[in-house]
């Protein structure tokens, strides 16, 4: 029971010492990859805005990083769906440096976060 307690301390406090502040940027940078053909394109997303990337369309909701360091870690709130289609492919966070964390499930396209755009 102790040792439970104990864990749970320790647990609560890493998670309080790894929280820093973020800013969030105008947009985004992402990169599409068409599996088939193996051809990448990056594409720049202002916060709010849709873009077609590849078959899918895109929607940046936000686009964050550590007000520290712009050029960190950069995750993007983003929804995805194929273009003409309204069931959603992804609706959620994407991390830049672990994109396959919370990926993109599509059987011909990817969809990842290279960084946002910062003022």
């Amino acid at each position: 029971m102790m040792r439970a307690a104990l864990m749970a301390l320790l647990l609560a406090a890493t998670t309080a010492g790894a929280q820093q502040k973020v800013s969030s940027g105008p947009g985004a940078m992402l990169r599409g990859l068409d599996k088939v053909s193996g051809q990448t394109v990056d594409v720049q997303v202002p916060t709010g805005d849709t873009v077609e990337i590849f078959g899918l369309d895109v929607a940046l909701g936000d686009c964050r990083y550590p007000s520290e360091n712009p050029t960190g870690d950069a995750f993007a709130y983003l929804t995805i769906w194929e273009k003409g289609k309204a069931d959603q492919l992804f609706d959620g966070w994407m991390i830049a440096t672990s994109p396959a964390l919370n990926a993109l499930d599509h059987s011909r396209y990817d969809v990842w976060v290279i960084r946002c755009i910062t003022p």
